[in-house]
């Protein structure tokens, strides 16, 4: 564990993990002792934010979009993820090591700081301040486990079970410490939800501004409840959860707007996309390009100078000619590919090229005919180029709330109920007018269009491997579902969702330091 908690290694891109001596050394040139860094509230304030920063779910989006069935090979592809679109996930895989490296980095800073906050006595005028940053790291370390415990925990509704490794003080340089179980490890998030809840202040926040939901709020406490609780197979409090946030955060659903299509291309015209000084015409695809806030519960705001997330799609811009080296499943699409709904036309960029005779196009020449341009993530609002492959990174929807609430009326044996909540998101989606309620005859009919709604919605944001893993079995889906045409070119097409590899392996870097057990399979 001492690799990662001590770490000061540099990712010279998103998946590459380099280890060197730092990793070993409590003591760094120029490096300040906790006395001299914690020495008022501002202080803590400001190590707070810095813990905002080490925050970052791309390695979850970027694994599960290929991994899955969300993207196809893209026409300018050089070898860029063929191996693991080819499902080769070992210990040496760089997404997997992220994931573990990012969110230890991210428990280490958030009990670092509330090691350090042990130092500073608060005014009366400065309590709450110094509560509500307490209730932030708290917070924080508490979503960084829960997503260790979603990818590497092989079943996360057995307390028993293999969880991660707990981490809730600063260990010492050479301690070595073993996986916990399951229920030791959400004792410890429900433990850091509760005094979270109960300690933080909006008025505290870095910023009450309109950027306000990208920092810890009571909406995103209640939000991760409710996605935490419907993983462990609890529907009650998930439902709980899930009905607090719809009903108090606020939030309604984000609207399509009026919607004008391009007769040349079929895809909306210019004013719906925008650019990066100009806010689409579109309140949802608005959202998507950070210009409003829309139905996002909590976002990683992206700055300049952070790796933009559509640098695991594209080379260099996120249109046609910017090196389209993944692009958008054709399954998805056809997904979308329905009157009226806004996601075709906001998931891909306007310069994709759509072949209607795709099916009957030879491989090679498939890849170059039918490029599906992903969009969703275009930039955000600003001027230069150091914009274009950058987008926040939306961690909670108001549209998972009515999905969880879905599965939650399913699972109560409500199938109407979960018809509603469908039907609700897909009229927010869609710019000609409401939908026709589903019917499902069975639980299993209704699991499966759950499943299928998540897949189109919440696409490219980190779901699907889970989904997949969570609810295949219950929604009559054995394995991905990647169009033909997609692995038209290679021998091994889908994996069975019962298969190891939908748990991840503890990464090799931390089992050379730190010889914990390894997950089944590996």
């Amino acid at each position: 564990m001492k690799k990662i908690i001590l770490s000061v290694i540099l990712f010279t891109a998103l998946c590459s993990v380099n280890s060197c001596k730092d990793a070993y050394e409590i003591i760094q040139d120029g490096e300040f002792s906790e006395e001299a860094t914690f020495q008022s509230v501002n202080d803590m304030q400001k190590f707070v934010n810095n813990t905002y920063d080490r925050m970052d779910v791309s390695n979850e989006i970027t694994f599960t979009s290929i991994f899955t069935d969300e993207l196809g090979i893209g026409s300018q592809n050089g070898g860029q993820n063929i191996g693991l679109y080819n499902f080769i996930l070992n210990s040496n895989n760089g997404f997997a090591s992220g994931m573990w490296l990012s969110h230890y980095r991210t428990i280490n800073s958030a009990n670092r700081l509330i090691e350090g906050s042990k130092l500073i006595t608060p005014s009366s005028a400065d309590q709450a301040a110094y509560n509500s940053i307490l209730a932030q790291a708290r917070a924080l370390r508490a979503f960084s486990h829960f997503q260790l415990l979603s990818y590497f925990a092989p079943n996360i509704k057995d307390n028993n079970s293999l969880g991660v490794i707990l981490l809730d003080r600063v260990p010492g340089a050479n301690e070595k410490l073993p996986r916990s179980t399951v229920g030791e490890v959400f004792a410890l998030i429900e433990s850091d939800l509760n005094y979270a809840y109960a300690n933080i202040d909006p008025v505290k926040l870095p910023s009450t501004s309109s950027a306000a939901y990208k920092f810890v709020s009571k909406t995103f406490i209640d939000a991760l409840r409710a996605r935490m609780y419907l993983y462990r197979g609890n529907y009650a409090l998930a439902e709980q959860y899930a009905d607090a946030v719809i009903n108090t955060s606020g939030l309604s659903l984000t609207p399509t707007g009026t919607v004008v299509l391009n007769p040349t291309t079929g895809l909306a015209n210019a004013a719906f996309y925008g650019s990066y000084t100009v806010a689409s015409t579109s309140p949802y695809k608005s959202m998507l390009q950070d210009f409003t806030r829309g139905e996002v519960i909590m976002a990683l705001d992206r700055p300049i100078g952070k790796v933009g997330i559509a640098a695991q799609f594209y080379f260099n811009r996120t249109n046609l000619t910017g090196g389209p080296y993944m692009d958008l499943g054709r399954a998805v699409y056809n997904l979308v590919d329905v009157p009226g709904d806004v996601r075709k036309h906001a998931l891909l960029d306007p310069t994709s090229k759509i072949d209607p005779n795709y099916q009957s196009l030879p491989f090679s020449q498939y890849l170059l005919n039918d490029v599906l341009c992903i969009d969703k993530y275009s930039g955000k609002a600003g001027t230069g180029n150091q914009v274009e492959l950058l987008s926040d990174l939306k961690l909670f929807r108001l549209s998972e709330m009515y999905f969880i609430k879905a599965e939650c009326r399913i699972n109560a044996n409500d199938l109407a109920g979960a018809a509603q909540r469908i039907k609700a998101v897909r009229d927010a989606r869609n710019f000609l007018g409401p939908v026709a309620l589903p019917v499902y005859a069975t639980a299993s009919q209704a699991w499966a269009d759950v499943l299928k709604e998540r897949r189109v919605e919440l696409v490219l944001e980190g779901h699907r491997y889970l989904d997949l893993k969570r609810i295949g079995a219950l929604a009559g889906v054995t394995k991905t579902q990647r169009h033909p045409k997609d692995v038209e070119g290679y021998s091994i097409k889908e994996i069975d969702i019962s298969d190891n590899r939908f748990t991840l392996p503890i990464p090799s870097d931390e089992i050379n330091a730190n010889p914990i057990q390894q997950n089944p399979g590996y």
